[in-house]
């Protein structure tokens, strides 16, 4: 129990408890059952995103093109439910996570094959989606207006008093969760991370695995797409601009450790939840843009530096100490 106490996990649940406590404290109208659901809806969203960059930091890598791969998703399912409105619902999360997939796939190939540093390739990437969500729309806007009711009104289904948002975030969840912790595949990603060498003299695929982690990136930020557009009734060209530092923040936050090979899904979505709310809050209660900024940016560097001592390896004594003095006489 003890130990449970004082898990990353269990701090970082009492931390976003009590934040949305002094919230409720400052602005009582923040911790009404309705602020709460949209809350938990918004939230949802940089969940889903966070555990898509999770899986990559987790072998060493990173995708700075999880927010671009969201817009161009996005945008390319609002012009084609403008123009199909009569197209069943289920198409367009369907379509989101096919095009999403196909660009984890091309980041996947660059990384795997042609070993290009991931932070290279998604950088680049990066610009080339965001260069051609402003080539399909002509620099136009989809608002609200012009969507199907079934695109905006079906995300929105409650359930058990939550919204469909935050049931799809919470199974990608237990899926990523299982995926980790209960398969071969998962596990060795922790292998990867923690030494990358000796996972592939051990007979991990390396590059196999390092494909399907980006595709899966992909198609977890195509999904995104669908939930954001849905979310907002728009997409345009600055759709998630700058998102992706925020998963990859929430992911250090959680606990997961930038130099790879460590880190759990529980940890990522609390990271998500933690910051989510944050950002959330910091206008309620009146502070500035640059405060804002200012703060989260504080935050990250506080548990980069937790990160790294507490996987500090200890100091091993090799000679006795009584030995050791004798050495020295």
């Amino acid at each position: 129990m003890v130990k449970a106490l004082k898990s990353r996990e269990a701090l970082l649940a009492a931390s976003w408890i009590a934040l949305i406590v002094i919230a409720g404290i400052v602005t009582p109208n923040f911790v009404t059952v309705q602020a709460l659901r949209d809350l938990l809806t918004d939230l949802s969203i940089l969940m889903v995103l966070a555990l898509a960059q999770m899986i990559v930091i987790l072998i060493r890598g990173i995708d700075l093109s999880v927010a671009a791969n969201l817009a161009f998703t996005g945008m390319m399912v609002a012009l084609i439910a403008v123009a199909n409105p009569g197209l069943p619902t289920i198409v367009w999360p369907v379509l989101c996570i096919i095009i999403g997939t196909f660009i984890g796939m091309f980041n996947g190939l660059l990384v795997a094959e042609l070993k290009i540093p991931p932070i290279v390739v998604t950088l680049g990437t990066m610009s080339v989606w965001r260069g051609m969500i402003f080539v399909v729309s002509g620099g136009a806007w989809v608002v609200q207006h012009q969507f199907p009711e079934g695109y905006l009104s079906v995300p929105r289904t409650p359930i058990l008093g939550l919204t469909l948002f935050f049931w799809i975030g919470l199974i990608v969840t237990f899926g990523m969760w299982l995926m980790t912790t209960q398969t071969r595949f998962g596990r060795e990603l922790y292998g990867m991370g923690g030494n990358p060498r000796a996972a592939e003299y051990a007979g991990v695929r390396v590059k196999h695995h390092e494909f399907w982690v980006y595709t899966i990136t992909g198609a977890l930020s195509g999904l995104c797409g669908w939930l954001w557009t849905s979310r907002y009734a728009m997409a345009n060209t600055d759709v998630a601009l700058g998102f992706e530092l925020q998963t990859v923040a929430a992911c250090v936050i959680g606990g997961v450790a930038i130099s790879g090979g460590a880190g759990t899904i529980i940890g990522a979505v609390f990271g998500a939840l933690f910051l989510g709310t944050l950002y959330n809050i910091l206008p309620v209660i009146g502070v500035s843009q640059f405060w804002q900024q200012a703060l989260s940016g504080a935050i990250i560097l506080i548990a980069v530096y937790f990160n790294m001592i507490s996987r500090k390896p200890p100091v091993r004594r090799i000679l006795p100490q009584a030995a050791s003095q004798g050495v020295q006489e």
